[in-house]
C-alpha cells in the first residue's frame, strides 16, 4: 500500500484482512510503522504491507524514518496499490508517485474514498484524471470504509501475483507482536481525542505484560515531547488518560477475545522524534 498521508491505506488493510490490523483515525501521518496484513484463503495466500504515508516533510527524524520504512517495503513488494483520494489529487499525490517510479514495481491506481464524491457523475472525470498521471496495469475505485468494490480488487490482485510458497501460518493476520499492537490502539486512542500538535509528539512504550489464564497485565507509558504536554495527555485529575485506557481496553478485548488491565502513566521525553537513541529504543529501527 503507497500514497500519500490519509489516504485510507491502513482502513483499506483491515477491511481485506477482515482483521483490525492498523489503527485509524483521520489525523495524516497516523501510521509510523510498516505493519504487514496476512490473508489466508485455501488456494492463496496475499501478504500486504501497510506503510506509512509518503510526504515530504523530512526534517525530523522520525519523519525520515517513516520515509525510509515505506520506501524499504516498496523495494521487496510484487505488486503496488497506489491509494489515491478521490475528492481530489495533491502535490503529497505527486511526490509518493515518484517514489513508487523509482521502486520500478508494477502499480494498480487504487482511487479510494468514492462515498464522499457529492455525485456519481464525477467519478469518470476522477478516474480518466488520476489515471493519466501514472503507469498504472489496472484502475480500481472503491470505498474502503464502505467495503465497495473490494471483491473486484482482490480478484485482480489475485490475477497479477505471483506463485510462491506461504510465508505464514494459516491463522497469522500480522507479523506484529502483541506488545506493538496493544502501543498502536493506545496511540490510536489519544490521536483521537487530543487535538492540534499534541498527538504528533507522542510515543507509546510497553514496559510489560503479563498474560494470565483470565487477564492480560499491561504496563505502558507514553512519552511526551514537552511538560506542557503532559498535563494535556492527562486531563483535569487524570480522566483524559482514563479516557483513553478504557477505550483501549475494550479495543484490545475485542481484537484479542482477552480480558485486559492497563496501567499507563505519561511521561516526559524531550524532543524524542529527533533522538536516533529515542527512536531506537521506541522501535523506529530505520531512525539512523
Amino acid at each position: 500500500m503507497v500514497g500519500r498521508p490519509n489516504t485510507g491505506k491502513s482502513t483499506l488493510v483491515n477491511a481485506l484482512v477482515h482483521e483490525k490490523i492498523s489503527i485509524v483515525t483521520s489525523k495524516p501521518q497516523t501510521t509510523r510503522h510498516s505493519i504487514l496484513g496476512i490473508l489466508t484463503e485455501p488456494d492463496m495466500q496475499i501478504v500486504f504491507v501497510d506503510t506509512p504515508g509518503l510526504h515530504t516533510g523530512s526534517g525530523r527524524l522520525i519523519n525520515r524514518a517513516m520515509n525510509r520504512s515505506a520506501s524499504a517495503s516498496m523495494a521487496g513488494a510484487d505488486l503496488a496499490l497506489f491509494v489515491t483520494d478521490a475528492t481530489g489529487w495533491t502535490r503529497a499525490d505527486d511526490h509518493a508517485l515518484m517514489r513508487l517510479r523509482e521502486a520500478g514495481i508494477p502499480a494498480f491506481l487504487v482511487v479510494n474514498k468514492l462515498d464522499l464524491l457529492k455525485r456519481r457523475e464525477d467519478l469518470l472525470p476522477v478516474l480518466g484524471d488520476f489515471s493519466s498521471r501514472g503507469d498504472f496495469v489496472e484502475v480500481i475505485p472503491i470505498s474502503a470504509r464502505q467495503g465497495t468494490n473490494l471483491e473486484r480488487l482482490l480478484d485482480t490482485i489475485r490475477k497479477r501475483i505471483p506463485a510462491g510458497p506461504r510465508l505464514f501460518p494459516p491463522d497469522v493476520k500480522t507479523d506484529r507482536s502483541m506488545e506493538f499492537r496493544i502501543g498502536e490502539v493506545l496511540r490510536e486512542k489519544m490521536l483521537s481525542l487530543l487535538h492540534q500538535e499534541v498527538p504528533y509528539g507522542l510515543a507509546v512504550e510497553i514496559l510489560a505484560i503479563e498474560q494470565r489464564p483470565d487477564l492480560v497485565l499491561v504496563d505502558a507509558v507514553v512519552w511526551v515531547e514537552r511538560e506542557s504536554h503532559q498535563g494535556i495527555v492527562v486531563g483535569r485529575g487524570g480522566e483524559r488518560i482514563k479516557k483513553i485506557g478504557t477505550l483501549a481496553r475494550k479495543d484490545l478485548e475485542e481484537i484479542f477475545a482477552r480480558r485486559f488491565y492497563l496501567t499507563v502513566r505519561v511521561n516526559v521525553k524531550e524532543n524524542w522524534g529527533d533522538n536516533a537513541r529515542a527512536l531506537r529504543q521506541l522501535g523506529y529501527e530505520e531512525s539512523t
